[in-house]
């Protein structure tokens, strides 16, 4: 699953590319998902010729595009997903076989290639102003924004610190949609807690706050959680704008490198798979010591079998 910084760069380019520019070409070649159904629909409808693609935004890791017909294309790329830019008559870099979208301009063509995510809104599906008070006529239907509703505050937002309210409504989360023995690192990862945060910035984040992945929830409090989540989003807002990613001077602090000194203290640094999707987990186990005895990250991973690094 990409990391929230990733999914911002490729919108800002994908933004350059195409907004305020006339649509051309629209095109799903193996259809579009239905929430909650398991096959594919056949896109008989779609955004018109000529209208305008009027933006490109990121809601966690979801990317949106929204056409100027009110039609709004959702993707998400998670672990095989990618989006490309192309000029017209441009070789592509990835099989035409795995295209999911392409959304071309004069200019460009976007092309979305193995996403397993590809939901396209109809217009009916825009939110409608409601009337001001004492407005003549019968009040319209508001339907919902398009696009995932179940994110929590989104900690790419550029602003220097995250504003009260959304720290607030992370802590209201994780003390009321996750049990509190829900360890740290799967936690991270839960993107209606708050969403951004992938596999590399898991790791990164808890090496920086000094905690160790298999601490429970239930084992830090309030303030530690605001340092957790003020951490994240200085991590994350810090890589938005660069293709190397860099949290401690020299690169990451722990991710991908197992066995490797750690940069603070030389302890070599560790590495298991954790969670439900046995995802790598780095951390140094002097810096990040276990919260209490019996708890080391490697004891509750057995079984979880080798993984090439970096994964």
């Amino acid at each position: 699953m990409p990391e929230g910084d990733t999914i911002h760069r490729t919108a800002a380019r994908l933004a350059g590319a195409l907004m305020g520019r006339a649509l051309t070409r629209f095109d799903a070649p193996r259809g579009f998902d239905r929430p909650g159904a398991r096959r594919r629909t056949t896109p008989t409808v779609g955004p018109t010729p000529g209208t305008v693609i009027e933006a490109v935004e990121v809601r966690g890791k979801y990317l949106l595009i929204r056409f100027g017909d009110g039609w709004v294309l959702e993707t998400h790329m998670k672990m095989t997903g990618s989006w490309h830019l192309y000029r017209p008559g441009e070789r592509w870099r990835r099989p035409p076989s795995t295209v999911r979208v392409v959304v071309g301009t004069d200019e460009w063509l976007a092309v979305c290639f193995a996403a397993p995510h590809a939901v396209l809104h109809p217009p009916s599906a825009r939110p409608r102003v409601a009337p001001s008070p004492g407005a003549a006529g019968p009040a319209p239907v508001v339907r919902p924004e398009p696009g995932p509703t179940h994110l929590g505050p989104d900690l790419c937002r550029p602003d220097p610190s995250l504003p009260e309210a959304d720290v607030a409504e992370i802590l209201h989360r994780l003390r009321t949609l996750v049990p509190s023995d829900t360890r740290l690192d799967t936690a991270l990862l839960d993107q209606r807690l708050f969403c951004g945060v992938g596999n590399v910035y898991k790791s990164e984040v808890l090496a920086a706050a000094g905690l160790n992945p298999a601490t429970p929830l239930a084992a830090v409090g309030d303030d530690e959680r605001r340092q957790l989540a003020a951490i994240a989003h200085r991590l994350l807002r810090a890589n938005l704008g660069r293709t190397d990613r860099v949290t401690v001077p020299g690169g990451l602090a722990v991710y991908g490198r197992a066995g490797r000194p750690c940069r603070r203290c030389g302890t070599p640094v560790e590495r298991a798979l954790t969670g439900p999707h046995h995802r790598s987990t780095y951390w140094c186990p002097a810096c990040q010591p276990p919260a209490s005895p019996g708890m080391g990250l490697s004891a509750q991973v057995k079984g979880a079998g080798p993984a090439a690094p970096g994964k």
